[in-house]
């Protein structure tokens, strides 16, 4: 298993890393800093150095078969299993992604507060993001307000605090999951992303410390793409 360094310090750029397999261009690594595309989240890029060579990681995921977590090159690596390696991320997409999938935390918190709206779908990608409420009516005032919300509670520089649970532990907590169809995955413990006073979530991927690092949230567009689907695109401020 690949040690996911991320979930503990999302602000590292730089790690070093052995290789324990090598499949012409993609890698398996005992440890990284990059997130896969998971969660609703898109993957971080960034690259490979070794031999005095920097190579761009292009995608980061895991392999359906084998459940590996795969770091895909521009080219394949000319080193053999065992080798160390210094990963170094892409900080401005990363940062941009952290800032957006926080700013996506608060809002799904005032959409499950204020209309009992749980997700049902959505992405956050470097440009901007989107999120599927499962809302029987569409409100194009809710989203406004939500924005409104989410605003002032950036402005109110909040700590963001990342911590471990007890998997049965951290499921009693109301909203701890604001996903309509899927569930934490199956550990022993999972980690919890908390806004004091605003939301609590088990999530796996990087957020900001504090939340005035969110900036202004922009509200991009709002669309009813049916029955439990009214969507909300939003970006953050560069």
């Amino acid at each position: 298993m690949t040690e996911l360094v991320y979930q503990h310090d999302s602000y590292l750029r730089e790690l070093g890393a052995t290789v324990i397999k090598v499949l012409s261009n993609r890698l398996v690594l005992d440890k990284t800093i990059f997130h896969p595309k998971s969660g609703g989240v898109d993957n971080d890029t960034g690259w490979i150095v070794y031999n005095g060579l920097e190579i761009p990681v292009n995608s980061v995921y895991y392999d359906k078969e084998s459940g590996l977590l795969i770091h895909e090159l521009e080219k394949p690596l000319e080193a053999s299993e065992g080798v160390k390696v210094l990963l170094r991320l892409n900080w401005n997409r990363r940062y941009r992604l952290m800032r957006l999938h926080t700013a996506a935390h608060l809002l799904s918190a005032i959409m499950y507060r204020d209309y009992n709206a749980l997700i049902t779908g959505g992405n956050i990608s470097e440009e901007y993001a989107y999120d599927d409420y499962s809302m029987e009516t569409f409100d194009r005032e809710a989203f406004l307000k939500a924005v409104e919300k989410a605003n002032q509670i950036v402005r109110q520089a909040l700590e963001v605090k990342i911590y471990w649970l007890p998997r049965d532990e951290a499921l009693k907590i109301p909203g701890v999951v604001k996903l309509a169809a899927r569930m934490p995955p199956s550990v022993d413990k999972l980690r919890i992303v908390e806004i004091p006073g605003i939301d609590v979530q088990a999530d796996g991927g990087p957020h900001v410390r504090n939340t005035l690092e969110i900036g202004e949230i922009v509200l991009l567009k709002i669309e009813n793409k049916g029955k439990n689907k009214k969507r909300i695109y939003f970006t953050v401020k560069p």
